[in-house]
């Protein structure tokens, strides 16, 4: 008989070991064996929380974009002006919790999987809107609309691209991201 409130201790260690196999072996050679092995639990433990590994990885990415969301929640109901909540947008993105090797693997394995995988497309998508709609809501009040439009679009790119760059090279950490992510949206301000 499972422990009572086993379930959510459960599933977040199998999430947490899902996301260190994705930084050690990336997303194709993760397996089931890799990611119980890492928990320190048996392989049906996994089918018997998620069904399987495609559910579990769905699962971490959702529990990836929460932790991020959560974030740039935390941040934005600080933010006293336009220019900080896209300071804020910017700083969730390269916090040390997100921008960091094994998490921005597992990023990695996602979206070059996503195109692929229906649940993960959707997931990615939701993502890409979310941050879409938080940079053009914080741009508005600055720029006319096409400019605000364009520049929301190249901040995420930035954004996407510094994530790829470290993912690839590890040549940038998160304040040097940071530094040109702002320094990307400050010239856009100032032209």
């Amino acid at each position: 008989m499972p422990k009572v409130g086993m379930e959510p201790i459960r599933r977040r260690q199998l999430i947490d070991a899902t996301i260190t196999s994705m930084g050690q072996h990336g997303l194709a050679d993760t397996t089931v064996q890799t990611i119980s092995r890492g928990a320190g639990v048996s392989p049906g433990i996994i089918h018997h929380y998620f069904g399987g590994k495609d559910e579990l990885l769905a699962a971490t990415m959702r529990s990836m974009l929460q932790q991020l969301r959560d974030d740039a929640t935390q941040r934005l109901a600080t933010a006293d002006s336009p220019r900080a909540r896209l300071e804020a947008i910017v700083d969730c993105n390269f916090a040390p919790g997100q921008f960091e090797p094994r998490v921005v693997a597992a990023w990695l394995g996602f979206w070059a999987q996503a195109p692929h995988n229906p649940a993960l497309s959707r997931l990615q998508r939701i993502n890409a809107r979310r941050l879409h709609s938080n940079l053009l809501h914080a741009l508005r009040p600055l720029l006319p609309p096409e400019r605000a439009e364009r520049v929301a679009v190249g901040l995420a790119a930035m954004i996407d691209g510094l994530w790829l760059r470290f993912a690839l090279t590890g040549a940038i950490d998160g304040s040097a991201a940071r530094a040109v992510a702002l320094g990307y949206l400050d010239s856009e301000l100032n032209a």
